[in-house]
């Protein structure tokens, strides 16, 4: 079973996510709130998957992601907005998944399946957005990820490049903000679907 927990200040629209995870027959209903100060105080904090609004109040938005992050829960957010940055803000954050209000039952089931086993899940019509959006990377994260492809460590970064690694970590923190990218293989194919070409130490 997938113990799922729902963060949604809204009622009606908290209490049809909760109908979803309980007429599914393998997801059971760990908690459910209005914040995540409510959810920490009330229980919940045993749930696999977290299903998140990011517009709640209290803590919320990227903070309310990367809290429940680093207490260990799969986050899937599930929000009104679509905004490309959002998104890659989200997903920058730690957050697993980004759905719309909009997404039917049987996706959001699919969803919360696909981020219980690892795997980072965005809707289709959210990822055709990303793919349409310019992301800018700077000279430095080229160079940077040129390196991180080549299979550099952080510490051989600094290095190479004669920067601290604490410099390094805010390089890299930058990039995956930007490209929603937090894995070094998720940045490697990040890198090479862009043409950006892996770099070794034999090669400068």
């Amino acid at each position: 079973m997938i113990t799922v927990a729902v963060v949604e200040d809204h009622p009606v629209f908290r209490n049809g996510l909760v109908h979803v995870i309980e007429a599914a027959p393998d997801l059971q209903l760990a908690g459910e709130s209005r914040s995540v100060e409510e959810l920490d105080a009330r229980g919940g904090a045993d749930a696999q998957v977290v299903l998140l609004d990011l517009h709640l109040p209290g803590l919320g938005g990227v903070p309310a992601v990367a809290h429940l992050c680093a207490r260990g829960h799969a986050v899937l957010v599930v929000s009104a907005s679509e905004a490309p940055a959002d998104v890659v803000e989200a997903i920058g954050a730690g957050a697993r998944g980004y759905l719309t209000k909009q997404t039917d039952e049987a996706e959001i089931v699919g969803a919360i399946r696909a981020v219980a086993q690892g795997r980072t899940y965005v809707s289709a019509t959210l990822a055709s957005y990303l793919l349409q959006t310019p992301i800018h990377i700077t000279g430095r994260e080229r160079e940077i990820l040129e390196l991180v492809a080549g299979g550099e460590t952080d510490q051989d970064i600094a290095e190479l490049l004669q920067l601290s690694v604490r410099t390094v970590h805010s390089h890299l923190d930058r990039i995956r903000n930007k490209t929603g990218s937090r894995r070094r293989a998720d940045l490697t194919r990040f890198a090479l679907q862009r043409g950006i070409v892996p770099r070794s130490p034999k090669e400068g």
